[in-house]
């Protein structure tokens, strides 16, 4: 999984405080997700930081809902991005922590993302944001 190069990532202060606490959890338990948990921290590090009110509505957030487009097939498929907790596929619900989910972190639309599927790879784009909390002034979430 990566993003576009060169391509300025950004999360809120909430959620950066929030999946530092996630990956604190998980590595002290030895989890199996070690790799994925490797690449949020990688992301987490290359993206900046700015309050919940300033962060772009075109920037993809925890518990945004998003539309990804496969640039092979043209498919669009609608996720919302949760920690692991809330993960239900049946409800198009991906956790951060999943390939995709830690990909679409930080993303803006236009955003070109690659997945390394066990199928082979894929390059999907963020097509729309249906909802962001922060936009919505829903800071809470």
């Amino acid at each position: 999984m990566r993003k576009s190069k060169n391509k300025k990532i950004y999360i809120t202060d909430n959620d950066l405080i929030r999946l530092e606490e996630l990956l604190e959890i998980a590595n002290s338990i030895n989890s199996r997700d070690n790799k994925h948990l490797q690449e949020l921290a990688s992301e987490l590090e290359k993206a900046e930081a700015v309050g919940a009110k300033e962060i772009p509505s075109d920037v993809v957030t925890m518990n945004s809902v998003v539309v990804l487009r496969d640039l092979e097939s043209g498919e669009e498929k609608q996720f919302t991005l949760v920690f692991p907790r809330q993960a239900n596929i049946d409800q198009n619900k991906v956790s951060v922590l999943a390939p995709v989910g830690t990909a679409m972190l930080g993303c803006s639309i236009g955003h070109v993302i690659a997945l390394n599927a066990p199928a082979g790879s894929r390059k999907m784009r963020v097509e729309k944001i249906l909802y962001q909390p922060e936009a919505a002034g829903d800071y809470h979430l």
